[in-house]
């Protein structure tokens, strides 16, 4: 007599990609940088692992290695390779109770600046990183997408380092997105800086053009830094002295610097060569004199962007005030 065949058990389905995946890009994914696409394709993955495997060759873009940086085209073909994703129970823990409550803590501290069908831009608070990792659970983007679970598309249009404060990005559609990205990349945006920096910054009638090559190194722990080097990327920074303020043991000058590139730390490397660095910079500032005067952050803010807006083509500006921790220093020095 036939035995009858004994069932195998089928095997519990992952999230994990069984093989390689070929994925063609359309015009919602178009205008993306690939670290962006891999990032949202491969959620609970390590950002390290997933900026690993495009160093490794492993994902291409049409067959060929590609940098993170890489803007992805429509028809483009990326290839995927099998990465574990976050089992549901991990997910599940970043949208825990405690998360969402420390979600809605941030976001009441984040003033919404302006808000339509295509943007939302908001005061971003200094000490606030505009995306998890490196051990940040929560940013920015992390932020409004648990507070604002009805937003089905929301990606930041541009960074602010972390403990830079002010005006703040954000698409709720791609093809703002797009469009956004697009006036950037061609300089027609207006993106300006209110700073405070050590010592008198002695200007003449003119604005300052500072214009220093930028080259990103990274320091033997792995942190990120940039300095100023010959071989680096053109950048450049229109400085403005808007006031000096006096006291008998220190100098300061409030400054509105104008992005004319958007170079990483550009304006906060630029003042260290200048001589000026910016109060309370922990990378690249005067730790002495920034205990002296008892810096409480980094006095650095976005106080104006300006764009055309992608929809309405209506020139857009959207302001935000000085911190009050910008006149609570000023004040001192007026006594």
């Amino acid at each position: 007599m036939k035995s009858e065949p004994i069932s195998k058990p089928s095997k519990v389905k992952t999230s994990a990609p069984a093989a390689v995946h070929l994925q063609t890009i359309g015009p919602e994914e178009a205008g993306q940088r690939l670290d962006n696409y891999l990032l949202r394709w491969a959620k609970g993955v390590p950002k390290s692992h997933v900026y690993r495997i495009i160093r490794s060759g492993e994902v291409r873009v049409n067959k060929k290695r590609a940098e993170p940086t890489t803007r992805l085209v429509e028809g483009d073909v990326v290839r995927l390779p099998p990465v574990r994703i976050a089992e549901p129970a991990q997910m599940a823990a970043v949208n825990s109770a405690q998360t969402k409550s420390r979600a809605h803590g941030y976001s009441d501290k984040m003033p919404i600046l302006f808000e339509d069908e295509a943007l939302l831009i908001v005061n971003k608070p200094a000490g606030l990183a505009v995306h998890g990792g490196s051990g940040i659970a929560l940013g920015v983007i992390e932020t409004l997408r648990i507070t604002r679970p009805e937003l089905k598309f929301l990606e930041l249009v541009h960074r602010l380092d972390r403990d830079t404060s002010g005006v703040l990005l954000l698409a709720k559609k791609r093809s703002a997105l797009v469009e956004l990205h697009r006036q950037i990349r061609e300089g027609q945006t207006d993106k300006r800086y209110y700073l405070l920096a050590h010592g008198e910054i002695v200007q003449g009638a003119q604005t300052m053009q500072l214009k220093y090559p930028l080259h990103k190194y990274l320091l033997p722990n792995g942190e990120r830094r940039v300095k100023v080097d010959p071989d680096g990327l053109p950048s450049h920074t229109a400085l403005r002295v808007t006031k000096t303020l006096k006291r008998e043991d220190a100098t300061i000058t409030l400054a509105e610097a104008q992005l004319k590139t958007g170079r990483t730390h550009q304006i906060r490397v630029h003042l260290l060569k200048l001589g000026h660095a910016i109060l309370g910079d922990d990378k690249y500032g005067f730790e002495d004199l920034d205990k002296l005067i008892k810096s409480k952050r980094l006095y650095l803010h976005a106080h104006l962007a300006g764009f055309t807006h992608p929809r309405t083509g209506e020139k857009m500006r959207i302001e935000s005030p000085l911190p009050p921790e910008f006149t609570a220093m000023m004040k001192t020095f007026e006594q």
